[in-house]
């Protein structure tokens, strides 16, 4: 053979070969490397993942009583690759859904496969419209199973539960904090359809189920939330104010058996709501607490045996001049012991309890009791307050500060070191979560008591709580706090409204009381709580005048409502009568009101 011929056949065998080894590299770069890819670019022609959200947990107080659940809903969504006669499509949805007939129209022009035209559709709606789309012939609409949740007491507890948004995550409240809990695990499924838009079921991929949330059990019982909302509406009535807090806590415990703040919202009309509404101002305002304050400095002195709860203070008979300034009391008083102090609520009294101690010493105990530091319960948003070191307080910040002035707390965290008195001197955690269990009744998780420390010893805490029963007597500031039948314990508060330009506002007062029944063997710690309370006189604008009765009312319905027992030899002239919660009829009858009124809300988004 000729050698030329001889190359040639070998030059057009390697050509050939190498030509053969690019397909065949590109044949197994395309099969095996990029396999994944390319199937799944080809799956998305027919197939797509469908979310199988799982449902969110119930919201239930202490008694099982349903305070957060979900009903059965329609989610109505469109594959604009499948539909086949859009006039038709649109003017149906128009008529069944409400929707304007451009809003459709823009919405489906975007040409995506996956198009919600209308969450929180009701089964009948869903129904409805399935049959019409079926009876056209009408393809590229589907429906997806979803809930909507639902609030069967509207604003009540609004606060504390919080709400969810329409991807049901938590925003507020307990649906935020506790959202790991209540969300659970969403499952998903692979959907293919035909050329027709038909879903072909034997060829469903990939399968996996949703866990549904676990039930959230809180601490409070809604008998006495009821109770104590219908007091604070008595006061906003009455008094006009600008804000309320009303608290009920157990101090052995640190259990949240009631929280209530106006203004307030409604849960299922959520989108209506202003923001000064949704505020939970038991964590998150700070004022001025006033002589409240005043068992802070008394504890200190008594606990750290500077004085005996006879020992006699003179008060300069209501006027005193420290650090250049004058200090005032209400009254004239000469000498005062410890305790009257406390009875009497004299500053003068207070700020020489302080000095006894020492200003660094009595900040210590002002951080023992919690001040300045975020309670820690189980809702967002909570503040630490403001309370500032000795170094940066002034020459008269000592004389100031136990009587309620230049700090700035919580009503929880008020609440919370009275309790401490209640208790026998120890700073219990407040808990608003009792338990996390699942729909069968498991449990999760189970919130003990949380003991932060011993703040005074249990002497010193009875000493003050004796000096305490004395404020809600005839000669102390609280007489119009008593409850018949029962001893209680507390303290009035009355701060000059501070203004946010420096200074205070004449004539506005935040007024509280915050004291336990019975004083013995306390059930229960409460706090009221009014800022700019109207009244008849300006003279009457005072905690224990104020804020003292509706502490009273509340408390002997709540005492009545926990089968509490009276003293022995009271116990016949003024029988207690249990307080009922409404009768399950009731419950059912607002329950399904508070549903339709969701369901009405859901349909406007």
């Amino acid at each position: 053979m000729n050698p030329n011929s001889r190359n040639r056949c070998v030059l057009v065998c390697a050509a050939f070969i190498a030509l053969f080894s690019i397909f065949s590299f590109r044949l197994i770069y395309l099969q095996a490397i990029k396999h994944d890819e390319y199937a799944g670019l080809a799956a998305e022609k027919h197939v797509y993942k469908q979310i199988i959200y799982a449902e969110r947990g119930v919201i239930l107080d202490a008694n099982q009583e349903v305070l957060a659940h979900n009903i059965p809903v329609e989610t109505i969504v469109a594959d604009a690759s499948h539909l086949n006669n859009w006039e038709a499509v649109i003017a149906l949805l128009h008529n069944e859904l409400g929707i304007p007939p451009a809003q459709l129209t823009e919405k489906l022009n975007s040409g995506r496969r996956y198009i919600v035209i209308k969450r929180g559709v009701s089964g009948h709606a869903a129904s409805a419209l399935r049959e019409k789309l079926r009876s056209g012939n009408l393809r590229g609409i589907y429906f997806e199973h979803d809930s909507t949740r639902i609030y069967p007491n509207g604003s009540m507890l609004c606060h504390v539960i919080g709400f969810t948004d329409f991807d049901h995550h938590g925003i507020q409240g307990v649906e935020a904090s506790m959202e790991q809990y209540l969300h659970g695990q969403d499952g998903y499924r692979f959907i293919e359809h035909n050329r027709a838009g038909q879903e072909i079921v034997p060829y469903r991929g990939q399968e996996r189920p949703p866990r549904d949330g676990y039930q959230v059990h809180l601490t409070v019982d809604l008998g006495l939330q009821n109770i104590v909302e219908n007091e604070i509406d008595a006061a906003m009535q009455q008094y006009s104010p600008q804000k309320a807090t009303i608290i009920l806590m157990r101090p052995q415990t640190g259990e949240i058996l009631a929280m209530a703040n106006r203004p307030h919202f409604d849960l299922n009309l959520r989108s209506e709501a202003k923001p000064e509404q949704m505020k939970n101002r038991a964590i998150i305002d700070m004022m001025e607490p006033g002589s409240t304050f005043k068992i802070v400095a008394a504890a200190a002195a008594l606990n750290e045996r500077k004085l005996r709860p006879d020992s006699s203070i003179f008060c300069e008979n209501g006027l005193w001049n420290f650090g250049g300034a004058a200090l005032h009391d209400h009254r004239a008083f000469s000498y005062l012991s410890v305790r009257d102090i406390l009875i009497k609520s004299s500053n003068i009294g207070a700020a020489k309890l302080a000095l006894i101690v020492g200003e660094q010493k009595f900040y210590e105990y002002i951080r023992r009791f919690g001040f300045g530091e975020r309670t820690g319960i189980e809702l967002p948003g909570e503040i630490n307050g403001l309370i500032r070191p000795p170094q940066s307080w002034s020459k008269i910040s000592i004389t100031r500060i136990p009587m309620g002035h230049e700090i700035g707390v919580t009503p929880l965290q008020m609440t919370v070191a009275m309790a401490t008195i209640a208790n026998g001197g120890k700073l219990i955690m407040p808990r608003i979560v009792k338990s996390i269990t699942t729909a069968e009744g498991k449990t999760i998780s189970s919130f003990s008591p949380i003991m932060l420390r011993q703040v005074v010893s249990s002497e010193t805490a009875k000493e003050i709580g004796d000096a305490l029963r004395g404020v809600v007597s005839d000669s102390g500031t609280a007489a119009a706090a008593a409850v018949p039948g029962f001893t209680i314990a507390g303290k009035t508060g009355t701060a000059q409204k501070v203004d946010p330009r420096g200074g205070y506002e004449q004539g506005k007062y935040v007024v509280s009381f915050a004291g336990y029944l019975p004083a013995d063997h306390p059930e229960f710690v409460g706090l009221v709580v009014l800022d700019d309370a109207h009244t008849s006189k300006p003279e009457l604008n005072y905690g224990g005048l104020v804020a003292g009765p509706i502490f009273s009312r509340l408390a002997e319905k709540a005492a009545r409502y926990l089968d509490l027992e009276p003293h022995e030899e009271i116990r016949k002239a003024i029988p207690l009568q249990r307080v009922e919660k409404p009768p399950p009829a009731e419950r059912v009858r607002k329950t399904a009101s508070a549903e339709r009124v969701a369901l009405t809300n859901a349909s406007r988004h």
